[in-house]
């Protein structure tokens, strides 16, 4: 198995109840393997412990990156929520350790 770790780094941010996840791939071959693998299906799995969804799935070539927008995550938003800090931000390491198929 590849980590998503190995093949991009992420960024992530929170507005109320979403939280936006993104992967941007480290060069041209992991590109290809995250648009290829990283689906909304493994990512939805991966956070089925913290999350509602539905999730969303943007990619965008120029930047090589995937921008995931994943909808009731934040209990409620980041103002109302008793979780210990479950805000959009510390999502990305969520992401970061999905496994890929080799």
């Amino acid at each position: 198995m590849t980590k998503v770790y190995e093949l991009g780094h992420s960024r992530a941010g929170d507005k109320g109840n979403t939280s936006n996840v993104s992967v941007i791939a480290y060069d041209a071959a992991a590109w290809e393997r995250l648009r290829r693998d990283l689906t909304v299906e493994r990512v939805m799995q991966a956070y089925q412990h913290l999350v509602g969804g539905p999730v969303t799935r943007y990619e965008l070539p120029k930047l090589r990156a995937l921008n995931f927008v994943i909808e009731n995550a934040l209990g409620g938003g980041v103002t109302i929520s008793l979780a210990m800090d479950a805000h959009g931000k510390t999502l990305s390491y969520v992401m970061q350790d999905i496994d890929l198929p080799k």
